[in-house]
């Protein structure tokens, strides 16, 4: 069973709660959870600036921050963050849409979430291939910047 709830803290861009909700279940469901409770916040840059600077002390805004705020073989509890502004400032860059920017967004903290990291090559190259099966699902294919 999987408890998801969402919060739109932002109202400068457009958000289809629906398409980021039905993407934490895929993953969830994709990862072998067997029960989760996650919550997803889509906030403006300078709250999750604040955020990334009182958890991380990072002194900057971020596309997306996820915690992992309990996890058991099969359960997960945690939290995804994501920026609204930071994804329609990218969109452009990489030739899709907002949404479609925030939605890469979810699926990488949901990965995250679930235990995938991006530190070494070989991990990020790992997660980069399980976002591209879940943006898939979503008819789309991410461009990825070549140093990132």
């Amino acid at each position: 069973m999987f408890e998801i709830d969402f919060a739109n803290r932002q109202s400068s861009h457009p958000v289809n709660a629906s398409r980021l909700l039905a993407a934490v279940r895929l993953v969830l469901e994709q990862e072998g959870l067997c029960e989760a409770s996650v919550s997803l916040a889509v906030l403006d840059d300078p709250t999750i600036h604040e955020l990334n600077r009182r958890y991380l002390q990072h002194d900057y805004a971020t596309d997306v921050l996820s915690f992992v705020l309990d996890s058991s073989p099969g359960r997960l509890d945690g939290e995804v963050l994501v920026s609204a502004d930071t994804a329609a400032a990218a969109s452009t860059r990489y030739g899709w849409t907002a949404e479609d920017e925030l939605l890469l967004y979810v699926i990488h903290g949901m990965l995250h979430l679930v235990g995938y990291d991006d530190q070494t090559p070989a991990d990020r190259a790992a997660m980069r291939d399980r976002e591209r099966f879940y943006l898939a699902r979503f008819q789309l294919t991410p461009q990825y910047d070549e140093d990132v």
